[in-house]
């Protein structure tokens, strides 16, 4: 079986399957790595997969020249965010002007990429997505909008504005407008999946999966709370910990300050505002070029002057890629075994589940 880059550090970004003549390249999806995969049986060996590759063939990264604290001056649209809202008032007003927004929704029971037209259907981007998505698919769409000169502002990963940057030739790049955030690393959705079965709900039934509000993180499905408020349920302790990303988290080349992208988005952990500002979202924006300066321009935002110093010491992914877990090898052997997601994790995270387990108990007795 031959791979198009090395199997552990596929992204699962699809350029190459998109790009391929021949429809040869596909992307093998697994519970801790993906890998892009040729079919022997189609490959005309033209070599186009390899050199798509972000991993083969990596982007030039840029230093930010502007570093901000900030958020959006639309209480709406701040109160809908994960963090300041930055992100939905640039979209908004990108589209306003005329272009198109193209970011990752829930949709049908899927996390993917969907071209977004109007401004009203902007927070159908809102709200963080702890899992890994599908941008492939939205790449020919994208190519098509560029083609017809219509201006697109794409806000993914790293990893995904590398895979839709490799895929669209620079010559189309000129109405092209990228936007990345600040990742951690991302999960299978498998683990997703997993964890969600035990509580008798499916990925595919649900209408809306949320992650996160503001500075708590709980996984709830349709607004159903799986744990008790106040606590964090176990898919959240291990993407928070670092033990559920597939292999290519751990050795992100996207982790570091320098970005491949016009704006980076992420949260403004360690601003010196006020608790009430901190409490309604604050977001980081870091300014790579004179594009992301233009959509800086566009959003009606409130943004004050940040050190790039203090934005890399209270974002380790600006200074390098998540470390993996010692454990980490348990957690998967776990599953394999059958175990059930959240046993997987006590295997391997058995002091921070107790406390988990007990805070509820305190909090069902009412002594906290």
């Amino acid at each position: 079986m031959r791979y198009v880059c090395e199997s552990n550090r596929c992204t699962g970004c699809g350029a190459c399957c998109e790009a391929c003549p021949q429809g040869a390249v596909s992307i093998e999806k697994g519970i801790r790595a993906y890998a892009a995969v040729i079919d022997e049986h189609k490959c005309s060996r033209c070599g186009k997969c390899g050199r798509i590759c972000q991993i083969n063939s990596p982007l030039e990264a840029m230093k930010p020249f502007e570093c901000y604290h900030g958020w959006t001056m639309d209480e709406i649209l701040r109160k809908e965010g994960s963090s300041g809202g930055i992100a939905s008032s640039i979209s908004s007003a990108f589209i306003e002007k005329g272009g198109v927004a193209v970011s990752c929704t829930f949709t049908e029971g899927a996390f993917s990429f969907e071209v977004i037209r109007s401004k009203s259907d902007v927070q159908r981007f809102a709200g963080s997505k702890y899992v890994k998505s599908n941008a492939q698919i939205i790449y020919k769409p994208v190519l098509e909008c560029l083609k017809q000169k219509i201006p697109v502002l794409f806000i993914g990963l790293p990893c995904q504005v590398a895979g839709l940057k490799k895929f669209i030739t620079p010559a189309l790049q000129e109405h092209l407008y990228t936007v990345d955030l600040i990742c951690h690393g991302t999960p299978s959705p498998e683990l997703l999946e997993s964890f969600l079965k035990q509580y008798g709900v499916t990925v595919k039934e649900a209408k809306d999966i949320s992650f996160r509000e503001k500075r708590y993180y709980r996984v709830c499905p349709d607004s159903r709370m799986i744990v008790r408020q106040g606590t964090v349920d176990r898919y959240t302790l291990a993407f928070l910990f670092g033990l559920s990303y597939t292999d290519n988290c751990y050795c992100c080349q996207y982790a570091r300050i320098e970005r491949i992208s016009d704006l980076t988005l992420g949260d403004a952990w360690g601003s010196k505002f006020s608790q009430e500002e901190r409490r309604k979202g604050i977001s980081l924006l870091l300014c790579q070029t004179k594009k992301g300066k233009a959509l800086i321009r566009l959003g009606k935002l409130h943004l004050e002057n940040a050190k790039l110093e203090d934005a890399m010491a209270h974002n380790d992914q600006l200074r390098r890629p998540s470390k993996e877990p010692s454990s980490r090898g348990r957690f998967f052997a776990a599953l394999e075994k059958g175990i059930n997601f959240n046993q997987s994790v006590f295997v391997c995270m058995p002091r921070k589940c107790m406390r988990q387990y007990v805070k509820s108990l305190f909090l069902k007795f009412g002594i906290i």
